[in-house]
């Protein structure tokens, strides 16, 4: 039996909370410091009570731990880690190798997707170090998975949704090059989705103000089973900057496939973590953010990656301008309920994404503030469903745990056996008196002990014929009783695979960046610019030509200019230019990959 797991993304401990009500398996979240996130930042007792929370279902808790760290922020890095251990976390996210040398022994670590693991060498070699897990590049196929599987034991992590680095993860030093502010550090600038003007090598501009750079949104809510065959244990959900109701409706969208898998194969695959979700709203991908989906190179095959005329969420089209007028804009609208608080958007000639709210909607017409641009013609989006994100708001469903409960009695004892789903056993004993209706009895415990009490759902797989009188009082102490006694035993956590990693690895040198460079996955990028530290690193200016991402992702291939599509002459060389700075596209054709260089 494979359990599967379902790992969500966490901002703050609220929408931790609600990614494990709506189903998830395992939350991911960042710490007080040395995330890739830095705007996602949280304090160690939200991290507790989180896992508190968490682990009551069995829902595993990992932090991310995944920027590189500098030789002078190793004793406050251990410190942190230390104390994010104490919290209970399942694992530590991680990019720096150092990592391993400063956390408490037995510590499970995940290498994460800022590692790059794009071949059976790049598993092998960090499951020889230990690494508990390996979070794969987004840009492979089901074949390089299935690829990965065989050479290594460890468990694999796959992203299944949400927004896409156009590169390959963790070597990506645009956002650094622009602006001196480093990916690999939390503080990446998302320069993949700024507009730029492509030109050819005489500077004829062939593509103006377009985001060229970015990619549609991941969604493999249909491939959920071949990710499965292929090896994948964890199915992850990009989002830790994404709001409360983004996470709330993905995660569900996700937790019903998965239990959908799981009813499939009965036999083959479980979930990791335990309690059933009850109740809720209805979920809908279309209305979560997105810029377009796509499955990517799933299929071992490029299609039409880039979100086109827009950088952000557009939302649903719902039609053309009609005209418009001072506080108002009347639609040529597609069938599509309007609602008062609904959010629009329009894309204006010069590529920028207007946004406007609705004051009021009557019909076709939306009464608001006019944004400067807006023409009649121009096709609008709803990009903010008022009435669905009060669904979300209002619909939050309830997990519970399932217990068995068997119930014996003499007729004037009783004993009641609780089993939980997770297989924990906890028994409670009463005294009562000889019932004058015995079937009036047996009825009152049957309606009482099926009640809830905190998660647990209680469910009678069998009653006696005959039982002792008992107050409904006593009888819900009882019940009550049995659900302190569950909370008291911690939940048998799930193993995920049958790798066996090495948990005694320690990182081969002392803790200094002048050994970690030698051994990080970013080597190639510090020794090309003379770095014998990490630090001389982010200090060196660039050399002319150094390049800066690498991609599966090929702006030739998008605009129809590949030679293996056109074998008519292209132009090439190709730039791309955004307020005055110029980057020189190259393309390595025998691997069908593209690199941003500086010009």
């Amino acid at each position: 039996m494979t359990a599967l797991e379902l790992l969500a993304p966490a901002r703050d401990l609220s929408i931790g909370i609600a990614a494990v009500d709506c189903g998830a398996d395992a939350v991911y979240i960042a710490g007080p410091g040395f995330g890739a996130r830095k705007a996602a930042a949280n304090s160690i007792e939200d991290i507790r009570t989180l896992c508190n929370y968490a682990h009551r279902f069995g829902v595993r808790i990992y932090v991310t731990f995944n920027t590189i760290i500098y030789e002078n922020e190793l004793e406050d890095a251990g410190k942190m880690l230390r104390e994010i251990c104490d919290a209970g976390v399942d694992a530590l996210i991680v990019q720096d190798p150092a990592v391993r040398q400063l956390v408490p022994e037995g510590t499970i670590l995940h290498a994460s997707t800022q590692c790059a693991i794009r071949t059976p060498e790049d598993a092998t070699r960090l499951e020889s170090m230990g690494y508990g897990r390996l979070v794969l590049e987004r840009q492979l196929s089901l074949e390089q998975i299935k690829a990965i599987r065989s050479a290594v034991g460890t468990e694999l992590e796959f992203f299944v949704h949400g927004a896409l680095c156009v590169c390959y993860s963790g070597q990506c030093y645009l956002s650094e090059y622009l602006a001196g502010r480093s990916a690999n550090r939390g503080e990446c600038i998302q320069a993949c989705r700024s507009l730029y003007d492509l030109e050819d090598g005489r500077g004829k501009k062939l593509v103006r103000n377009a985001p060229l750079l970015s990619l549609k949104d991941l969604c493999l809510e249909d491939r959920l089973e071949d990710l499965a065959q292929a090896g994948i244990c964890s199915f992850k959900i990009e989002g830790r900057l994404k709001s409360i109701s983004y996470v709330r409706n993905v995660v569900r969208k996700y937790s019903l496939a998965l239990d959908e898998l799981v009813r499939k194969y009965p036999d083959r695959y479980c979930r990791s973590a335990f309690g059933s979700v009850r109740g809720g709203f209805l979920p809908d991908l279309g209305k979560a953010f997105n810029r377009g989906y796509t499955e990517l190179f799933l299929d071992g095959a490029k299609g039409g990656w880039a979100s086109g005329d827009a950088a952000t969420s557009l939302g649903e089209r719902i039609g053309t301008v009609r005209s418009v007028s001072q506080g108002r804009i009347i639609l040529q609208a597609e069938g599509t309920v309007l609602h008062n608080g609904d959010g629009f958007c329009v894309i204006l000639p010069d590529g920028r994404v207007e946004g406007f709210r609705a004051d009021v909607c009557e019909g076709n017409t939306i009464r608001c503030t006019v944004p400067e641009g807006v023409k009649p013609g121009m096709d609008i989006y709803r990009n903010y469903d008022s009435a669905f994100e009060k669904t979300l708001e209002a619909g939050s469903p309830l997990r519970e745990m399932d217990v068995r409960l068997s119930v014996r009695s003499d007729g004037r004892s009783i004993r009641i056996d609780a089993i939980s789903e997770d297989g924990r056993k906890v028994s409670v004993d009463a005294e009562g008196e000889s019932a004058k209706d015995p079937a009036r009895a047996v009825g009152t415990l049957r309606e009482q002990l099926s009640k809830r009490s905190g998660i647990y759902c209680f469910r009678l797989e069998n009653l006696p014929e005959k039982a002792p009188f008992l107050p409904i009082s006593k009888i819900n102490e009882l019940r009550r009783s049995l659900a302190e006694k569950l909370d008291a035993r911690p939940v048998r956590m799930t193993p995920l695979h049958s790798g066996h990693p090495d948990p005694s690895f320690r990182f081969p040198s002392s803790l200094s960046y002048k050994a970690n460079v030698a051994n990080s996955l970013d080597r190639d990028f510090y020794i090309r610019h003379g770095a014998e530290t990490l630090e001389d690193a982010y200090e060196l200016s660039h050399r002319p030509g150094a390049e800066l991402m690498r991609s599966r992702y090929c702006i030739r291939h998008e605009l129809g200019l590949c030679p293996r599509q056109d074998r008519r002459e292209r132009p090439d060389p190709l730039y791309l230019r955004n307020n005055g700075r110029r980057l020189r596209l190259d393309f390595d054709c025998t691997r069908c990959e593209m690199s941003v260089c500086e010009a």
